[in-house]
Parts: C-alpha cells; sequence; structure tokens
C-alpha cells in the first residue's frame, strides 16, 4: 500500500507542460495580458484551472514563464542578433529577425513584448512592467554590443552607444506595431532597411 501511494505522488502530470505554455503565449501575444482571460488561457492549454494553478502559479506568474518562452523562442533572434561580428550586422540581423517574427504564418502579428500590456490597467500593471522591463534590458544588451563596438573602432568614436541602442529598439517596436495593425513583411522589410541607410561610417 505505502509503495503504491509513493507512486502514485510521484506520477508525472497527465498534460505536456511545454506545450501548455507554448499555447499560454500564443493567447497572451494575441490577445495581451489583460485580454487574456483565465478560461481562455485553460481552455488554449487544454488544462483545468487547478492543474493551471499547480503547475504555473496564477496568471501573472503564467504570464512571466510565457514571456520567457518567447524570449527563447519567437524573440530569440536578439540574442543571435548579438552574436554578429560587427556592429551594423547585428543591427540588420535584429531588425529583420524582427520583422520575420511579427509577421511569422501561423503566429499572432506583432510582439508579446510591445503590445502585452499596452492598454493594461491597474490589474495588468504587474505585466506592464515586467514588459518594460523586459524591453529596457535588451536596449541595454544592444547598448553594451554597441559600447564594445566603438571601443573596438567599429562604429567612429562619437558614436552614442545607448542612443543608437534606443533608436534601433523604437524602430522595431515600430515595426512590431505596424505588422499588429496589418502591414505586410514586405514593407515592414522596406522600413527596416531604410532605418539603417544612415548607419554610422566605420
Amino acid at each position: 500500500m505505502e509503495t503504491r501511494r509513493k507512486a502514485s505522488i510521484g506520477r508525472p502530470r497527465g498534460f505536456d507542460a511545454g506545450e501548455a505554455l507554448e499555447q499560454a503565449m500564443r493567447v497572451f501575444w494575441e490577445q495581451g495580458y489583460e485580454g487574456a482571460s483565465l478560461t481562455d488561457l485553460t481552455d488554449a492549454m487544454g488544462i483545468t484551472r487547478t492543474s493551471m494553478y499547480a503547475a504555473f502559479g496564477n496568471k501573472e506568474e503564467l504570464f512571466r514563464k510565457a514571456l520567457e518562452r518567447y524570449t527563447e523562442g519567437p524573440a530569440s533572434y536578439g540574442a543571435r542578433a548579438m552574436r554578429e561580428p560587427t556592429a551594423r550586422q547585428v543591427a540588420v540581423a535584429f531588425l529583420n529577425g524582427s520583422v520575420r517574427a511579427t509577421t511569422r504564418p501561423g503566429c499572432p502579428t506583432g510582439c508579446l513584448g510591445v503590445q502585452g500590456s499596452l492598454a493594461a490597467g491597474a490589474q495588468g500593471s504587474h505585466a506592464r512592467d515586467a514588459l518594460a522591463a523586459w524591453r529596457e534590458e535588451h536596449t541595454s544588451l544592444l547598448g553594451d554590443r554597441f559600447r564594445r563596438a566603438v571601443d573596438e573602432g567599429d562604429l567612429p568614436a562619437g558614436t552614442d552607444p545607448e542612443l543608437l541602442a534606443r533608436y534601433l529598439m523604437t524602430v522595431a517596436n515600430g515595426i512590431a506595431v505596424q505588422a499588429a495593425g496589418g502591414a505586410t513583411r514586405e514593407d515592414l522589410q522596406r522600413v527596416a532597411d531604410m532605418a539603417l541607410r544612415g548607419w554610422p561610417p566605420a
């Protein structure tokens, strides 16, 4: 009896937690934090509320986990871009990645990190703050990469790396908003190309 009870306690969950989190990420991506009801989330995840709370915590914690999955999945172009050998190649990879990620067939348009809580009220303040910190973190990473480029002579000595990073992030955020509004991948790629025409010469 004791052995049977231990086996029952250690029995794995009856659902794929990774797939459930993937579906939750898509709901938040499409509907935003406040727009995504618990019913929307659990229906998409194929689990009960009890299972959701047990596996992922409350809605706020689920959102943070979904944002992590988004960062490691659809938004992973940002981390890959940082590894490009020159600052200009970083910028090209970053903006091109933004265009592709926000217009990917079979996925919601736009960017979870931008639209996820734009219209959030008081109840969504935690999500809004988490996304503001998420965007600021990525801007800082770009700034660090461009500062290194200045030190290495890849960017002119007078370049402001923080301003350049914020410029790039602002363009990427604008691309996401335009994508959510129905702009095509081709149109947004032209925007990305235009934004890079004035890139500082080495």
